[in-house]
């Protein structure tokens, strides 16, 4: 996530530098044809297509940011549910029976985080997680598809060994089985929005569009415009292209980008947090990289 206190225009330009490209040349083409050929330009009514193409834009940014915006409540909920358990485990479990059941707790929801960041940006999870456990204790989750949720179902059997060794009572068994289903439903909601894409009417059209009214832009300026109509094209292609890519950057908050949501700093929160818990020292929080916090 960039935490600049403005967007650097480099960065716009980077993003959208070839079909700004193509729009200059494109421009050029259209100026000097004018002045060249006796032609003369079609008047366009440039400013109704820009308003609906505005207004459609508008539309499909404010899906793409409710998506993002949905993907950080959702990991705020985890850290609230993190920080519960810990809480929960060091409570509810005495000591000092259950001292490495209380350990295991609470480095497993670490290790769950871990792998769940790195499943939702389609990384290597297998070293995060055995930063934190065992390979034996890792084993079982790592070899299922779906690790995190491996991690959450050995978490839950391991509550349940300890009301069976009466170190928990059956009431405060639910309270921690309810947190865990806390955690399940926002892995759930973060799998739906990973996995789920924009419907493809919201993906193509105003792609197709934007390109199109970039087209028909310096045709449309170039009467009133003349020598000037490449500036003045560009710069008002450069708008619309911007606007289209905010869409393209927040639609997948897990895209492992300089938009997406922070979740290594968030998951680095939860370490923190459940080390101290634990009395363990913690490690720095993260910093941002040039501007950029991950």
């Amino acid at each position: 996530m960039i935490v600049d206190a403005a967007p650097r225009m480099s960065q716009i330009v980077r993003e959208v530098w070839k079909p700004l490209l193509v729009l200059a040349v494109w421009d050029v083409i259209v100026t000097v044809t004018y002045f060249v050929l006796p032609f003369k330009a079609p008047s366009l009514p440039l400013t109704l297509f820009g308003s609906a193409l505005a207004l459609f834009l508008g539309f499909r940014d404010n899906s793409a940011y409710q998506r993002w915006w949905e993907g950080r409540v959702l990991w705020g909920a985890m850290i609230n549910a993190s920080r519960n358990i810990a809480r929960a485990a060091r409570n509810f479990l005495p000591d000092p029976d259950a001292q490495d059941l209380k350990r295991s707790i609470v480095l497993r929801q670490i290790a769950y985080v871990n792998a769940l960041r790195c499943q939702l940006r389609r990384q290597e999870r297998d070293g995060e997680v055995l930063r934190f456990l065992s390979r034996g204790e890792a084993e079982p989750a790592l070899a299922r598809v779906n690790t995190a949720n491996g991690l959450l179902d050995g978490t839950g059997r391991r509550i349940d060994d300890a009301r069976r060794k009466g170190w928990i009572d059956t009431i405060q068994q639910t309270q921690m089985e309810a947190v865990l289903v806390d955690i399940a439903n926002a892995q759930g909601g973060m799998e739906r929005l990973k996995n789920t894409p924009l419907p493809n009417q919201y993906r193509f059209f105003p792609t197709f569009f934007t390109h199109l009214f970039c087209v028909l832009l310096p045709i449309g300026l170039v009467e009133s415009l003349g020598f000037a109509t490449p500036l003045g094209s560009t710069i008002a292609g450069l708008m619309f292209l911007a606007v289209l890519q905010i869409g393209d950057d927040l639609v997948d908050p897990f895209a492992d980008t300089v938009h997406d949501v922070p979740l290594s700093a968030m998951c680095r929160t939860i370490e923190i947090d459940l080390l101290q818990a634990i009395g363990d020292a913690p490690p720095e929080p993260l910093k941002p990289v040039d501007g950029v916090l991950w």
